[in-house]
């Protein structure tokens, strides 16, 4: 496998390099716990999720980082309408069907991730802070540690902090924290083992975000 993973597009290094000035610029954008990510296969990468914007800081830094990484993601159905669906595809995106069992965007999710792939996933499946046409509430679900545990690679948490303030201008602030153990789970049922992931997973993401907060 590895470590390194083609760019999804040339449209994907394009954007990266032109965000990294630009968030530090007007976001002052800040990325902590770079060190403590895996060096080499892909992983499922998990955060709380605020807004639609979230993937942009939440993969910044992992371009920029050494081993460079590429982030891939699913996007709602709903989103894939031209012209933005070609855009969506060439930054990472892929199309997953919410509210139904959509088991080719699993299976594509688990084939990117064993490709070497990040796979940025939001457990919650909806912005938590009320915005234009939302329809559904935040609830963390299972499938980003269904697809850590299903394709064989660590699932990671992260916390993002001020995607939701982006028209003030405020500081953008990412943490990134350690895998979350899995090992142990691995004699369990495939439904208990994703439960007890998800609330491991939760758990951490809420304490990454509390860092973020006292800042």
């Amino acid at each position: 496998m590895s470590a390194v993973a083609p760019a999804p597009s040339l449209l994907y290094p394009f954007v990266a390099g032109l965000s990294h000035p630009l968030l530090r610029l007007l976001f002052r954008y800040e990325v902590r716990g770079l060190d403590v990510l895996p060096a080499n296969g892909g992983y499922v990468l998990a955060a709380g999720h605020h807004s639609n914007f979230d993937p942009w800081p939440l993969g910044a830094a992992l371009f920029w980082a050494r081993p460079r990484r590429y982030l891939r993601f699913m996007t709602k159905s709903e989103l894939f309408w031209f012209p933005l669906a070609p855009i969506i595809k060439a930054l990472g995106g892929f199309k997953v069907r919410r509210g139904e069992p959509d088991r080719e965007a699993f299976a594509t999710a688990r084939r990117l991730a064993s490709e070497g792939y990040v796979i940025a996933m939001f457990p919650e499946g909806t912005r938590r802070a009320k915005g234009m046409r939302k329809t559904r509430q935040a609830q963390a679900h299972d499938g980003a540690a269904r697809i850590a545990l299903g394709a064989d690679v660590p699932l990671v948490p992260a916390a993002i902090s001020g995607t939701d303030r982006l028209a003030r201008l405020g500081p953008l602030r990412v943490a990134y924290g350690p895998p979350i153990p899995l090992d142990d789970l691995a004699g369990l049922g495939r439904r208990e083992a994703a439960r007890i992931a998800t609330e491991r997973l939760m758990a951490q993401i809420k304490l990454l975000e509390q860092s973020l907060e006292s800042r």
